[in-house]
């Protein structure tokens, strides 16, 4: 089977890697060409809680040729337009593009590439670009091994095909099949909206974020909007890495906010060195993915009337960021998230 990593950046250096070990038809493709080059020089060097260089093939868009049976595609969603038309021409009627991106970008994919190529899943583990072939995992290892991927059809049955993807995934860590692909998505997205958003917001780690009583319990807030926004979307959120997540509904006189607090410093904690992917971005002083997280929510609340006063806030906070090509400061903006909390 031939394989394509199409964005081979923190999280799909770290997955080419492991399927290149097993499979040597797998290009990891990426635009950064110093990055490129550095894999195909020195192989691709993992960093943090596991230490290890794989040898990969590498390549730029430009160079992609002939047809590919599975793409994982990782690229950031506002890139979508210029990445499926370098892709599209690279996929036959049987081609699969297994959606690994954040957010939930599945119909708006199936409506360019056709709903038979698409299968979507969403990744349970953190990583953080180094620099130029160098990926740090972030994520413990045993929580990296036990629960890589979630993945499944649109219509959440089991096919021999989502099967076989399992099987080339469990490649890099523990696979499992979603009969509840939407509820899977939003699950990972509630994750994202929580702590990527906090850590792009306040400039920090996940760690940093649950040490901090205002900027946990300002994430369980965020978990709480998307929770609420989700079930009155239809969505019946699936459960992830084994923990139910109703436990962020938080009820209206918050006598259930302790618990939750609790349980998000249990459940993040081996994420704890983990830093947003969208604050990579605005130190790399370039656009984030806020729109299709956080802006997500507040805009399916305002849909659904369903008021998201965090999520507002953080979008702002977030764009004031990327307006300013600065990086957020951690007690300034956490001032603004205890006021609201107030």
């Amino acid at each position: 089977m031939r394989i394509a990593i199409m964005g081979a950046g923190s999280l799909g250096t770290i997955i080419g890697a492991y399927l290149s070990k097993n499979n040597e038809l797998v290009e990891l493709i990426d635009v950064n060409q110093a990055h490129v080059d550095a894999l195909n020089r020195s192989g691709a060097t993992i960093t943090g809680t596991i230490n290890e260089t794989i040898p990969v093939k590498a390549i730029t868009p430009d160079q992609m040729e002939g047809q590919y049976n599975l793409v994982l595609l990782l690229t950031k969603q506002l890139y979508n337009t210029e990445v499926l038309k370098n892709l599209t021409p690279h996929l036959d009627t049987d081609s699969i593009v297994l959606s690994l991106q954040n957010g939930v970008p599945e119909d708006s994919l199936a409506s360019i590439l056709g709903k038979k190529r698409i299968v979507g899943g969403s990744v349970e583990f953190g990583a953080t670009w180094v620099e130029p072939g160098v990926s740090e995992l972030t994520t413990a290892a045993e929580s990296f091994q036990a629960n890589a991927f979630q993945i499944g059809e649109l219509d959440g049955t089991t096919t021999d095909r989502i099967q076989q993807i399992k099987g080339i995934l469990d490649a890099v860590g523990n696979t499992t099949i979603s009969a509840n692909l939407i509820g899977t998505k939003w699950a990972k997205l509630l994750v994202n909206v929580a702590m990527s958003g906090m850590s792009a917001a306040l400039g920090c780690t996940y760690g940093d974020v649950l040490k901090d009583e205002v900027a946990v319990t300002s994430a369980v807030m965020l978990a709480d909007e998307t929770i609420k926004v989700g079930t009155a979307s239809g969505v019946e959120f699936d459960e992830l890495a084994g923990f139910n997540l109703n436990i962020f509904n938080i009820a209206a006189d918050k006598s259930n906010l302790p618990q939750a607090i609790g349980f998000s410093k249990k459940a993040f904690g081996p994420q704890a060195l983990l830093k947003a992917s969208m604050l990579q971005d605005l130190e790399k002083k370039q656009r984030t993915e806020i729109d299709y997280i956080n802006g997500f929510v507040a805009s399916k609340g305002k849909e659904v009337n369903i008021n998201t006063p965090f999520n507002d806030l953080l979008v702002r906070l977030v764009k004031k960021a990327e307006e300013g090509k600065g990086l957020p400061e951690f007690d300034e903006n956490l001032a603004y998230f205890r006021e609201l909390l107030s």
